[in-house]
């Protein structure tokens, strides 16, 4: 895979983000054709806006922006729920 010009950050690229931004702009567009009527002329319009965003989304390389960091260890805390069962203490 290609190298990520912003390494450290989850953000995304701005190209990656466009096609996200069409992909969800198809989703919409075919969500409203399917809740008004359903307008199945609308729906497949939203569709087709999906697929281009998809392709988008390829010549981009989307997949490219996601950052794996080293893996997070974290201290075990002890954690009391106030669900457990507890004994009072008896004077």
């Amino acid at each position: 895979m290609a190298e990520s010009a912003h390494q450290g950050s989850h953000g995304g690229s701005p190209k990656s983000w466009l096609a996200v931004i069409i992909i969800i702009a198809g989703f919409t567009v075919g969500g409203v054709g399917l809740t008004l009527g359903p307008s199945w002329i609308t729906f497949w319009v939203g569709a087709g806006i999906c697929a281009v965003g998809g392709v988008v989304a390829l010549l981009v390389d989307i997949f490219s922006d996601v950052i794996i960091d080293a893996p997070r260890v974290m201290p075990e805390r002890e954690h009391r729920s106030p669900f457990e069962h507890h004994e009072l203490p008896q004077h």
